[in-house]
């Protein structure tokens, strides 16, 4: 896994409904490091610390490998790393084989794999469509959002260093998959519920849908 492309977003507004809203999502790619606060990344738009930001949201990664996909089903709309609001775009990130909990050495920062991306509107918005959310979800493949456990810059071609493996623990793809599927495995929700890479909120919702 390494960085290809380091993307900032500026404030951007737009009218939902009647109403001015701003956003952070319309990230362009800059040739600077990037320095990963355990809050955020430092100089990123976050218009909505309620939803996006804090500890279990500081840095949101996307794999290049799943472009090809989104252009063909897009072609018109106006293309370049960091289409998907993500801070980092990396290559050789197969969500099927990275797992949650995962700590990982890249550049100066140490961080831990930890929760799933829920798309809104705002993507919708960006891609010109509502109907990319269903898209989105159905497609399976949503990135992750990562914990900073150590600040630090990182930028174009660091590699990411696996510096520590979680027992019994879910993939990036089996943790976006389960949360959205209307039937749940049991066995993938009760190894969810129990990690403590997902917020605790998160992780009492997963837990409501096991069967006593």
């Amino acid at each position: 896994m390494k960085i290809i492309s380091t993307n900032i977003g500026t404030p951007t507004t737009f009218l939902w409904k009647g109403k001015e809203e701003t956003t952070g999502i319309f990230k362009k790619p800059t040739n600077e490091r990037l320095y990963l606060t355990k809050n955020d990344v430092l100089g990123d738009e976050i218009s909505n610390r309620l939803n996006h930001g804090g500890y279990y949201k500081a840095c949101y990664l996307f794999s290049a490998e799943q472009y090809p996909y989104w252009k063909d089903l897009y072609p018109d709309l106006d293309w370049s790393w960091g289409m998907f609001g993500e801070n980092l775009t990396v290559s050789g990130f197969d969500e099927r084989e990275v797992q949650l909990g995962a700590i990982y050495k890249v550049g100066d920062a140490m961080i831990q794999i930890s929760q799933y991306r829920e798309p809104c509107y705002k993507f919708g918005h960006k891609f010109g469509t509502q109907k990319v959310l269903k898209q989105f979800i159905e497609h399976g493949f949503g990135g992750t959002y990562v914990s900073i456990l150590e600040e630090g810059h990182v930028g174009i071609g660091d590699e990411f260093i696996l510096v520590e493996r979680p027992e019994n623990s879910l993939t990036v793809a089996s943790l976006f998959q389960l949360v959205f599927a209307k039937e749940k495995n049991q066995e993938l929700l009760k190894i969810a519920a129990k990690s403590k890479a997902i917020p605790p909120k998160k992780r009492i919702l997963l837990s409501n849908y096991i069967e006593m």
